[in-house]
């Protein structure tokens, strides 16, 4: 018989350590520190300096301990809604494999962490923004919005737009016209993302009794606020040409995403099906990804 299997600690504490990873989300936290770098590298003119470089390392980890803080908070708040739901009844709080009092203390560690390394690292500012954001999601999000209207993933959506303009921060001291045009990309993007997932998830939202729009004002009302947020987006998508932040490379593949995301949105208001509403969701996520990894290659054309 191997040591592993013979010592019952040796294969507790991988599965424990996966345990408290899952709870950070680590599939939104990379989207987050995806978006904050690109903030970041967007701050700085040409090629970075190997401080800056350094600078930003330090930032996207302070930015990720946060982000994961704040993520396993949501769990906590969100157990019992969690365990209702098919897509969170895996998580640790949900199964009860977790203690509510070990999940607190992981997050306040974290939380604590993280914002000593971007206060004493970085910049004060970043440090404040990102707090700010943590108790935005946590809290404000979490707790309050989420709970009590159909507008919370609009509202709370601002917390989720951070990202880039931490980045910013980070690099300048300073949050500038900029960054709150990369703000405002993503707080428009959220809505109608995040609604595509709620319309084929409507059922285990209407078990979990959130008020999520397809649940309060049915699935065609909410198809057709997906259809027009893409429309605004459209127009939000095309600032960082028009503002000279990006030349006609950006143009191109923003054009190309935009009119994508916007044509499954139209066909997903005039011809409902699960499956579709699962290919608008996937598409957003592929829209964002390469639209602000559009914008970190233009930087350098």
């Amino acid at each position: 018989m191997s040591s592993a299997s013979s010592n019952p600690t040796a294969v507790a504490m991988p599965s424990a350590w996966r345990q408290f990873y899952a709870l950070t989300k680590p599939r939104v936290i990379q989207l987050i520190v995806f978006c904050a770098l690109i903030g970041m590298v967007l701050a700085v003119p040409g090629v970075p300096t190997w401080a800056q470089v350094q600078l930003a390392a330090i930032a996207s980890f302070g930015i990720w301990l946060v982000a994961g803080a704040a993520a396993a908070f949501n769990c906590v708040v969100e157990q019992q809604i969690d365990a209702k739901m098919k897509r969170t009844a895996w998580r640790p709080t949900a199964k009860g494999e977790l203690s509510n009092l070990k999940t607190l203390t992981f997050s306040a560690a974290l939380c604590a962490t993280g914002s000593g390394i971007l206060y004493f690292w970085v910049n004060p500012l970043t440090m404040w923004l990102t707090f700010a954001t943590f108790v935005g999601y946590a809290v404000i999000y979490t707790v309050i919005l989420k709970p009590l209207t159909p507008q919370n993933i609009v509202i709370g959506g601002a917390s989720g737009a951070m990202p880039p303009v931490l980045g910013w921060a980070a690099m300048t001291g300073v949050v500038s016209p900029e960054a709150l045009i990369l703000f405002l990309i993503i707080f428009l993007w959220t809505p109608p993302h995040f609604w595509a997932l709620a319309l084929y998830r409507v059922e285990d939202y209407r078990k979990s009794g959130l008020p999520m729009l397809p649940v309060t004002h049915g699935s065609e009302f909410t198809r057709l606020q997906i259809f027009l947020y893409t429309l605004v987006l459209f127009a939000a998508c095309l600032m960082p040409f028009v503002m000279r932040m990006s030349g006609w490379f950006y143009l191109a593949v923003a054009v190309v995403l935009s009119v994508g995301f916007t044509g499954y949105a139209y066909v997903l208001w005039r011809d409902y099906s699960d499956a579709l509403a699962r290919k608008t969701f996937r598409f957003s996520l592929i829209h964002l990804s390469l639209l602000f990894a559009a914008l970190l290659v233009d930087h350098y054309l």
